[in-house]
């Protein structure tokens, strides 16, 4: 849990054997400004996407600055996390004729959203970076921007929308798949892989927070079977840490396939 909702839930705690109550965590909590320079507010989710930003760069430049035919268990390591991106994503949904140029998107996103997930789980940050919407928007803003470039490039304005409607179609259902397609292309894409990722990591470190919460109320009351069941918070809160890492470690491949598949529907010959 971040640092501001274990000072919430100290003082419920504190509070909890004087009537006052259990107060779940509030998205209000998820806002941490560490410091104001002139008006621009600088918050634990800035600090710790550009943390994994340098982290990542400096991992990469560790791991194959000496390259051999024979690899170090570093470069083994980073290889491996390569190969992943590269044929387990890209070629598999964008096909071996177009997929190469997209690799390096879709292995910086995955290393970044993978790394930024962590954070919720790692100690001193604990604090998943993508449970602020405005992170999500922004990695989804660069995959909106290049699936749409790619498929104009590849068919050109006209057909590119054209495409956006199946061959053969009856005259009077065009002009409504063409509007669901549309809507599809170019809103309904970007709001649910935003919303995908930034719900999974916003409701996680929530119920981190409510059972972690709830378990220290319930023994902070000093009734037997208000610790028992404090107790048995605690122990729900060590369930969802596990569950929590395969979520964080899922949500960033989910991202990675998610805009490979539009990368590859925006350049295939057919839709």
């Amino acid at each position: 849990m971040n640092s501001a909702v274990l000072v919430t839930i100290a003082g419920l705690s504190a509070s909890g054997g004087e009537g006052d109550g259990f107060h779940a965590p509030t998205p209000e909590e998820f806002y941490q400004p560490i410091a104001h320079i002139g008006g621009f507010t600088v918050t634990r989710p800035m600090v710790l996407i550009v943390v994994a930003a340098v982290g990542i760069f400096g991992w990469l430049w560790w791991a194959t600055r000496r390259l051999a035919v024979v690899p170090s268990k570093r470069q083994f390591f980073a290889e491996g996390m390569y190969d992943f991106v590269r044929n387990g994503i890209a070629r598999d949904m964008i096909g071996s004729h177009d997929f190469l140029r997209f690799v390096p998107v879709l292995f910086s996103l995955f290393l970044f959203i993978l790394v930024s997930n962590l954070f919720g789980s790692a100690p001193l940050a604990n604090f998943p970076p993508m449970s602020r919407i405005g992170m999500p928007m922004a990695l989804v803003l660069i995959v909106y921007v290049l699936y749409h470039v790619a498929g104009i490039q590849k068919h050109g304005l006209g057909g590119y929308f054209k495409m956006m409607v199946p061959p053969q179609l009856p005259v009077f259902l065009i002009p409504l798949i063409f509007i669901l397609e549309f809507a599809t292309f170019f809103l309904i894409r970007p709001l649910t892989l935003t919303l995908r990722l930034f719900g999974n990591m916003f409701a996680g470190h929530m119920l981190m927070g409510v059972f972690i919460g709830g378990g220290t109320y319930l023994i902070g009351t000093g009734q037997l079977g208000m610790i028992a069941a404090g107790v048995g918070g605690y122990g729900m809160a060590l369930l969802m840490q596990g569950l929590e890492l395969l979520v964080q470690c899922l949500q960033a491949y989910v991202f990675a396939m998610l805009a490979a598949s539009y990368f590859g529907g925006a350049v295939a010959d057919e839709h």
